[in-house]
This record gives structure tokens, C-alpha cells and sequence, in this order.
């Protein structure tokens, strides 16, 4: 039995020894790079009694991130020697849209102008979701995969202009089982 009491703290101390020499590379890596203060929290041990000297080991988060992905289609729509505005032109061209649907409904210059705005910013998603399935790159349009992001200002934009024509008082589009739906809610 003392033969296996033997090969197990034999064990102990090779997992003990290979355990001091991580943190001894970890305090290394710290040293190099100045930060005391890092190497003092990341567990660093006094070489006499192998002990811990700044409390319990944490460990330090990598200063690039690393495992994100930048989303398909996400690079610039333009070279890379052309100003900013003209690399990221979809996404201008989205916004000025909807900037433009804005201002209609904000500034009210003529009758129905609620609903003519509502509708441009409606279209504009609509064209930001056109822009996306069609163009290789859209820039900082891209926000998550490329078939989301089409169903996500597509159904959006769609669900926009479908309530913009909607809309009471006179609307331009009627869909009676809504009426119907309305009625038997209400009542």
C-alpha cells in the first residue's frame, strides 16, 4: 500500500510543481509588460514557501478581442481611399430616408403629410433591406447576418407603410376582416 501512497503524492507534486510554473510564466508575461499591479492579482507567488502573495488567482481578460466576427457583408461599400461618407453611402442613403420621412411629418407643410412621412420611412427600410440582399457590401448597414438583417428591416418597413396607409382619418387602404377583427374586440 505504500507503493501507491508513493505514486499518487508523486502525483500531487508533479501537478504541484507544474502549477507554480504557470503562474511563474503569467508573472513573467505581467513583469514585461509593467503592470505590477496585474502580476500581484494574477496570483503571484513568493519563491521561498511557493505561497500566494496578492490573494486569490484571477485571471486577466485578453486585450484584443478576439471570436467576433464582423457581419457578412460588413466591409466598406466604397475603396478605402474614398472619404467616410462615401464609404458608408448605403447607410447615409437608409438615413436620409427616413430623415427626410421625418421632417415631412414634423414640419406638416401639406394634408396627409403624417402619412407621406410615415410612408418614406417605411420605404426607407424597405430600401435598406433591398440594399442589403443586393449589394456585396453595405458598410455599417450590416448588423447582423445578412438574412436577418433582410427580414428584420423588411418586415419592419412593410409592417410601416402598411399602418402608415392605414391610418384613420380617411385611410388609403382598407382591409375589412380588420374592421370585422375591431368590431368584435371592442364590443
Amino acid at each position: 500500500m505504500t507503493d501507491a501512497t508513493d505514486v499518487k503524492d508523486g502525483a500531487d507534486v508533479t501537478e504541484a510543481k507544474n502549477a507554480e510554473a504557470g503562474e511563474r510564466a503569467e508573472d513573467a508575461v505581467a513583469a514585461e509588460h509593467g503592470d505590477a499591479a496585474a502580476a500581484t492579482s494574477a496570483g503571484a507567488t513568493d519563491g521561498s514557501t511557493g505561497t500566494s502573495v496578492g490573494g486569490p488567482r484571477r485571471r486577466r481578460p485578453p486585450t484584443v478581442t478576439t471570436g467576433t466576427a464582423r457581419p457578412e457583408g460588413g466591409g466598406r461599400a466604397a475603396p478605402g481611399d474614398a472619404p467616410a461618407p462615401a464609404r458608408q453611402w448605403p447607410l447615409l442613403t437608409v438615413l436620409g430616408l427616413a430623415g427626410l420621412g421625418l421632417l415631412v411629418v414634423g414640419t406638416d407643410p401639406f394634408p396627409q403629410a403624417f402619412r407621406i412621412g410615415v410612408v418614406l420611412v417605411g420605404v426607407a427600410l424597405l430600401v435598406g433591406a433591398v440594399m442589403r440582399r443586393v449589394l456585396p457590401s453595405v458598410g455599417m448597414l450590416a448588423v447582423r447576418s445578412r438574412f436577418t438583417d433582410m427580414i428584420t428591416y423588411g418586415v419592419m418597413g412593410g409592417l410601416i407603410v402598411l399602418l402608415a396607409l392605414m391610418v384613420q382619418p380617411g385611410p388609403w387602404l382598407k382591409i375589412p376582416f380588420l374592421e370585422d377583427v375591431l368590431h368584435l374586440t371592442v364590443t
